[in-house]
């Protein structure tokens, strides 16, 4: 019955509102019901790569069963966002959800928005939420704010590889009788540089680490105002796009009888980014049993260097690596 378990990744379009652990959850409850999640030591683990808040919506990947093994992995991985800043008020939380404890009447332009986005893409220095998921002595620090205590949060180096703008809302002051109204979508073409904005969509590629809400803030201070984050939307999580997404509805199609095989991406969809060998069944027995090869027996080596899927006929063996000639297990995959 091994080979019936699912063992792979299940990537949710996560609604607003649901929390990424009550998304796992919801996850396990349709293994349940379709009588697959097991009992005891049969049962499926199940896990997400990498948090996302109740306030954002977007690609959360959850593995199940052996995948849950590249959990870490994942947590690594690059994400893209995309995000609106509201101009002219500061919250506690940075978002849509907190009370505002800033405020300011001057509202950027286009054209200065621009000129500062280049600050903002590389290395770059940032200070986490006091509303984050950071431990602090061993507390999280979301807790420590709500209770009322000063939180330091400490400055942190992450990497913004690309931050461009999507879309833009122009502050009321800024629309002349003959323009579109605001409820209308404006082309970025159509909004002049000189003309002040009341919020600004963008998207972002970055790095482990990299808090949207911190980056919306110093992008609105570093244009001399105010901002919080209003929209939040992950698109892309490592390998994983909106397009492999599935709603919560389609989820739940699978308690009720649909077949998991619709749904489910292979174990190996996580590992996209390095390459995949294929061993031959004595190597593969090797490895399962976490001893080491020696790279010149692998037959048609294509002088591995690094780390790789070794596969067995096109199954998962393990994630290894390659180092001096000596291949060595990472994670070895049970499926």
């Amino acid at each position: 019955m091994e080979s019936l378990k699912p063992h792979g990744w299940i990537i949710l379009d996560k609604p607003l509102e649901l929390g990424s652990t009550q998304a796992v959850g919801a996850v396990k409850r349709n293994l349940r019901e379709a009588g697959l999640l097991g009992k005891g030591k049969d049962k499926l683990k199940v896990g997400h790569g990498g948090t996302l808040d109740p306030l954002a919506t977007g690609v959360l990947p959850i593995a199940i069963g052996e995948a849950t093994k590249l959990c870490g992995r994942m947590l690594d991985a690059t994400k893209v966002y995309e995000f609106t800043i509201a101009f002219g008020s500061e919250t506690d939380t940075l978002d849509a959800e907190g009370e505002v404890t800033e405020t300011s009447e001057h509202r950027p332009t286009l054209a200065e928005v621009d000129a500062v986005l280049p600050q903002f893409t590389g290395e770059i220095e940032q200070i986490p939420p006091r509303y984050s998921a950071l431990k602090i002595d061993g507390q999280r620090a979301y807790d420590l704010a709500r209770a009322g205590e000063e939180v330091e949060m400490k400055m942190r180096r992450v990497k913004v590889f690309s931050l461009s703008v999507c879309h833009a809302e122009l502050a009321p002051a800024s629309v002349s009788p003959q323009a579109p109204s605001r409820d209308e979508k404006r082309t970025l073409k159509e909004v002049q540089g000189d003309e002040k904005l009341q919020s600004l969509t963008l998207r972002a590629e970055v790095s482990k680490g990299t808090y949207i809400r911190s980056l919306a803030r110093d992008i609105a201070g570093e244009v001399g105002t105010y901002g919080h984050v209003t929209m939040l939307r992950r698109t892309k999580a490592g390998p994983f796009a909106l397009k492999d997404a599935i709603s919560l509805d389609k989820l739940n199609e699978i308690g009720k009888g649909a077949d998991i095989k619709d749904y489910l991406l292979p174990l190996e969809a996580g590992l996209d980014d390095i390459p995949a060998f294929d061993l031959t069944p004595d190597q593969a027995r090797l490895l399962r049993q976490g001893q080491r090869l020696d790279e010149r027996d692998l037959i048609g080596n294509p002088a591995i260097n690094g780390t790789f899927l070794a596969t067995e006929e096109g199954s998962p063996v393990a994630l290894a690596e390659s180092v001096d000639g000596i291949v060595k297990v990472i994670r070895g995959f049970n499926v």
